[in-house]
């Protein structure tokens, strides 16, 4: 018996959110669906309420098989409680909407995900919340923006498409000192690679759809906190939007999560070899990947890190649209389309010049965004080399 010793983050991995002595001796918890939950007594259904922590009280609350992947999520990432909801997007929204109110300031990475720009620029917007974007590379000057209205700190790292690093402890010591939250997009680095509460985090975000399903067959969102209090005060906000996760899609996430730590080795090793293999060829001009050496945001990837996923992008030397689409078009392996964090490879051409406004991208080449999947690296890059090829027969 290993008594109270610390496990390491790979056998939490496969112990964490699991109770097999209460089901029987079953490896995996059960499939629990509800929508109508009964009551004993009628004492017992006024105390029943949404806010009572593994209580099964309405099936839009939840029944144990969400709350035993939100267990495991928490104990993962080491905050103190995960909220699950529909999607990665509702995770965003559902979180900022928790802290935010009409006349409120926020400031949000000029790298971060499109659909939370969108969110920013339209609905909250429209509901009297400013939105300022900064540069991502701005760590703790960030302290100069903060204004008596700001009422969260919006980061991503490494952002999203660009890949820059950011310096999460010093925008968090800068957030505290003035009493704001700060909210991460840890989607890049799953549960595994990064504890983001160490580096002062208030709210982790993550699109479980990618590396915790891992299978590019589930729509799943968490939101993880470091106190009680911001938990129940985004569950009241969840509650409010009437989200909910239902018990198969958490079942398959929690499925996906026991194999998550050997599918990010593979994702780490192979995506280094053919970022590396991409800055031999004479048709890339830059690689944007925080673990390679030369990269800009490597030291802060270094100290923060304990790995890389899948993910980078890397920029192309011009080309017209005919090679471009002629190179994209016709590879075997890559398949084009949104998401990523499964086990295929994906290649999304992509360009950040009209989303910015802190931050100008003046590259002349075209961004192309690559998940490396769990394929056998050697026919990666033979796609890819034969993506390259193309390019001169347009």
């Amino acid at each position: 018996m290993s008594g109270n010793r610390p496990q390491k983050p790979a056998t939490k991995l496969v112990h964490a959110g699991r109770r097999s002595s209460e089901y029987h001796g079953v490896v995996n918890p059960p499939v629990l669906h509800a929508s109508t939950i009964l009551f004993e007594t009628l004492a017992d259904l006024e105390k029943a309420g949404a806010s009572s922590p593994g209580k099964v009280t309405y099936g839009r609350h939840g029944t144990p098989t969400r709350f035993l992947l939100e267990e495991a999520v928490a104990e993962l990432e080491g905050g103190f409680g995960t909220l699950c909801v529909s999607s990665g997007v509702a995770a965003i929204t559902n979180a900022i909407l928790a802290f935010v109110k009409p006349g409120d300031h926020i400031l949000v990475t000029d790298s971060t995900y499109y659909p939370t720009r969108n969110l920013c620029n339209t609905f909250l917007k429209r509901f009297g919340v400013e939105t300022e974007y900064y540069d991502p590379a701005i760590g703790g000057d960030i302290a100069g923006l903060i204004r008596d209205n700001t009422a969260l700190i919006w980061c991503e790292s490494p952002g999203s498409l660009t890949f820059e690093m950011q310096d999460i402890p010093a925008i968090s010591a800068a957030a505290r000192a003035r009493g704001v939250k700060v909210l991460l997009d840890n989607t890049w680095a799953s549960p595994m690679l990064c504890r983001p509460f160490d580096m002062g985090v208030d709210v982790s975000v993550q699109a479980g759809t990618k590396y915790i399903v891992g299978h590019s067959d589930v729509m799943l969102g968490t939101i993880t906190t470091a106190t009680e209090e911001d938990l129940l005060t985004i569950k009241k906000q969840i509650i409010i939007s009437g989200d909910a996760v239902g018990p198969d899609d958490c079942y398959l996430a929690q499925r996906g999560l026991r194999t998550l730590g050997v599918r990010l080795r593979q994702h780490h090793e192979s995506g280094i070899k053919v970022a590396q293999w991409l800055q031999t060829r004479p048709e890339v001009k830059r690689v944007l990947h925080p673990a390679l050496p030369d990269d800009p945001g490597h030291a802060i990837w270094k100290r923060d890190f304990i790995g890389a996923s899948g993910l980078f992008s890397f920029i192309l030397k011009p080309v017209t649209k005919p090679q471009l689409a002629n190179m994209v078009d016709h590879m075997d392996l890559f398949g084009m389309g949104f998401s990523w964090g499964g086990f295929e490879s994906l290649i999304l051409p992509s360009d950040p010049k009209n989303i910015r406004t802190a931050t100008k991208w003046d590259e002349d080449g075209q961004l192309i965004r690559l998940h490396i999947g769990l394929e056998d690296t050697d026919d990666l890059i033979a796609d890819l080399e034969a993506g390259f090829a193309r390019l001169e027969m347009a």
